[in-house]
């Protein structure tokens, strides 16, 4: 099946298209917005409770493992399910909303291609179903081909594509249009490091010209490289959202080197954290937030010398791993 990128861009009475700016029902809204979203499968909950909010122009994490609920947030925010309870708002109206839909790329984990379709014949066909002006259908397909490094393939049957390839060629027909809001979910699950990279790239540049991406992915490494904010699901509801720095600043800690320490100064440090160590350095952690200076002031007062202070938080992954094990 084609990637769901649901609905055609509307028509404007010039034979254009409308602006992708489509927050025009709501300028200051968010792009984002659910409260309470949930989802039940006659005795199976697939989401509970999910309330989070996605700020115009960033780009938003939604992480989770398998089974937690993202694919069914997803399908509820894109209008492809109704919601068993709660309400969303994305773009400024309900979830769903006919008009909105057509402001919205979307790259589906799953999808198909004709095969017998070059790559620049499907994205011609998804300009065609956009509605875009005939006349803009080459260049538009031209610049979909050069964004995702598909250019020297246009010409190439789908059939010949590799997985990533054709991965690549998906987000290409989500980036048609200049959509306000471009959903991609697990959009380098099949690409090598470099197509990784590429997409990266994409996805900063779609950033800076204001549109909103949001993240469905379960490779954390790629959502620390890239987002703003995220949202960290287990079992049908958010553990936790805010910024990157926000959630690895929960414990933090510092590496240090130090000589000249007296018999007993672990005691006498004790306060400012736990302490381990790594070859030749010592370790703190769970330390209270800016007591780093105190702790060299209170390692020279003892005759120790401080060779090397570095600051240390936790990874993104390492703080996804706590939270699903607090769950």
């Amino acid at each position: 099946m084609l990637p769901a990128r649901s609905a055609d861009r509307a028509a404007a009475p010039d034979g254009g298209t409308r602006s992708p700016a489509v927050g025009a029902q709501a300028p200051g809204s968010p792009a984002i917005h659910a409260i309470n979203l949930s989802k039940r499968y006659r005795d199976t909950v697939a989401l509970q409770g999910l309330s989070m909010t996605v700020a115009r122009g960033e780009v938003f994490g939604f992480l989770g493992p398998n089974g937690s609920g993202k694919t069914t947030a997803v399908k509820l925010l894109l209008g492809l399910a109704r919601p068993t309870s709660g309400e969303a708002m994305v773009l400024g109206a309900a979830a769903g909303d006919r008009e909105t839909r057509r402001q919205i790329g979307y790259l589906p984990e799953l999808f198909r291609f004709q095969s017998w379709l070059t790559a620049r014949e499907v994205l011609i066909l998804h300009c065609r179903l956009l509605r875009l002006p005939r006349h803009r259908w080459p260049a538009a397909a031209a610049e979909a081909l050069h964004a995702v490094g598909l250019a020297a393939r246009a010409g190439d049957k789908v059939g010949t594509f590799s997985k990533g390839m054709q991965q690549r060629l998906g987000l290409g027909v989500a980036l048609l249009g200049e959509p306000a809001l471009i959903v991609l979910d697990e959009p380098t699950s099949a690409l090598d490091p470099v197509g990784r990279h590429d997409v990266r790239v994409i996805i900063r540049e779609l950033r800076d010209r204001g549109a909103t991406v949001f993240l469905n992915t379960h490779l954390l490494e790629e959502a620390e490289q890239v987002c703003d904010t995220v949202t960290i699901l287990s079992k049908g509801h958010a553990v936790a959202t805010g910024t990157l720095a926000d959630l690895k600043a929960s414990r933090p800690g510092v590496r240090l080197q130090v000589t000249g320490l007296p018999v007993g100064w672990r005691q006498r440090l004790a306060a400012f954290g736990t302490w381990t160590t790594d070859g030749d350095w010592l370790l703190v952690s769970d330390m209270a937030a800016g007591k780093v200076p105190d702790l060299v002031a209170a390692i020279v007062s003892l005759g120790g010398r401080v060779e090397a202070v570095i600051p240390e938080r936790q990874s993104l992954e390492e703080r996804f791993l706590e939270l699903l094990e607090h769950e």
